[in-house]
């Protein structure tokens, strides 16, 4: 029933480039303050959640916000299954799945790279069985 997706070799860097900044706004190497967000995230971004709700760009800033004046500690996370697909010129779709404990989610991203780095531009999350 799955498909088999198999990235193209020739986006190998990019694939790996990609992996590296997931899951989105939980690598502290990338920053972790709401400027460091709003600088990785396209000024257009949104996302739909695990929930199946749409969140704006301004609501995840501001949710951000608060987890990080209330950390908490989580369950290791676990990434696997990476595929990335080049959608248009600098514009590429990451999936991935992500076991967060018990709960595992099919995460999908689109990033474009610009001049100033790769930014969001879009990203959902999925429960799965």
């Amino acid at each position: 029933m799955e498909p088999t997706l198999v990235t193209d070799p020739a986006l190998n860097d990019v694939l790996h480039e990609l992996i590296d900044r997931e899951p989105i706004f939980h690598r502290p190497e990338h920053g972790t303050t709401r400027a460091d967000f709003e600088s990785m995230m396209a000024a257009n971004f949104w996302e739909v959640g695990a929930s199946g709700r749409r969140y704006s760009r301004e609501f995840v800033l501001d949710e951000l916000d608060r987890r990080r004046e209330r950390p908490t500690e989580r369950d290791p996370w676990v990434t696997s299954d990476f595929w990335c697909r080049e959608l248009g010129p600098d514009v590429y779709l990451l999936t991935y799945t992500l076991l967060q404990g018990e709960r595992k989610t099919s995460r999908a991203t689109i990033w474009q790279r610009t001049a100033a780095g790769w930014k969001i531009v879009f990203h959902q999350g999925t429960i799965c069985d």
